[in-house]
């Protein structure tokens, strides 16, 4: 089986991106031999209340058993509580926050906040270190960059809670890994879509140095091409165990 966490519906504001239908996306599993995809509203990201587009969400996710709901919760706002446990409701697999595009201090006390009830929920929080390279981005876009720092900050916030960081490089990879305590990085969770494969071998590097059991496989789709993802795997040769465990069997394991 092959799990892709990482996955989008929805119109980007920032430029015009093809697949973003849930039509679309059923075709690229197929193409791609995909057979879950964890999706999150993607124009939602950029609303004031993220959470108008969750039960879009549910009821898109209803439809297709490939699709598997991570809804984005907002805990600045009041109803953020609601929408977690809507979440847990709803059977997600986790919950979203991307703290930057919301207007939230990464490492502030509403994430902190949020962080504790994820933690006691056994609900599993999803952030983006970046959406897009910086080199691309349009001028309005200016969200940040997630730092390091604050994913530390975030996994020492309670003894439960577990992490799942997309779209980050080997570099911000290692920074967090190597800057936690064993108990805290085995609580991290990395998707592998922005990290180099050969000739450069990142992934090789990390898979290797960190272990192959903190990686998952995610594709950023649409935003990114999903064979992107395959072809790293591909061009690594893994042993058919080691794979499986990126593809299938460590999301089991960030989810239970």
């Amino acid at each position: 089986m092959r799990i892709d966490c990482n996955a989008f519906l929805g119109a980007y504001p920032w430029r015009k991106v093809p697949g973003t239908a849930p039509d679309a996306l059923r075709q690229a599993l197929d193409r791609t031999s995909i057979d879950v995809a964890w999706i999150t509203h993607l124009p939602s990201l950029f609303w004031r209340d993220p959470t108008e587009g969750n039960a879009w969400l549910y009821e898109t996710a209803g439809k297709e058993k490939r699709f598997k709901p991570v809804p984005t919760v907002h805990p600045g706002l009041s109803n953020w509580e609601e929408a977690l446990s809507g979440a847990a409701d709803a059977g997600a697999p986790a919950v979203r926050c991307d703290p930057l595009y919301l207007g939230l201090d990464p490492a502030g006390s509403e994430m902190r906040v949020l962080a504790a009830a994820c933690g006691a929920a056994r609900l599993p929080l999803v952030l983006a270190v970046r959406l897009e390279d910086g080199r691309q981005r349009h001028p309005n876009d200016r969200a940040g960059e997630l730092p390091a720092a604050a994913v530390r900050a975030l996994i020492r916030s309670h003894a439960d809670l577990r992490l799942l960081v997309t779209h980050a490089d080997r570099a911000f990879i290692e920074e967090v890994h190597f800057g936690s305590t064993p108990d805290e990085a085995g609580r991290i969770w990395w998707d592998i879509c922005w990290v180099w494969g050969p000739p450069e071998d990142h992934l090789a590097t990390v898979l290797d140095t960190i272990g192959v059991e903190r990686f998952v496989f995610g594709t950023g789709q649409p935003l990114r091409l999903p064979e992107n993802s395959i072809a790293k795997l591909d061009l690594l040769e893994l042993a058919p165990e080691r794979r499986a465990a990126i593809e299938s069997r460590n999301v089991q394991e960030l989810v239970n």
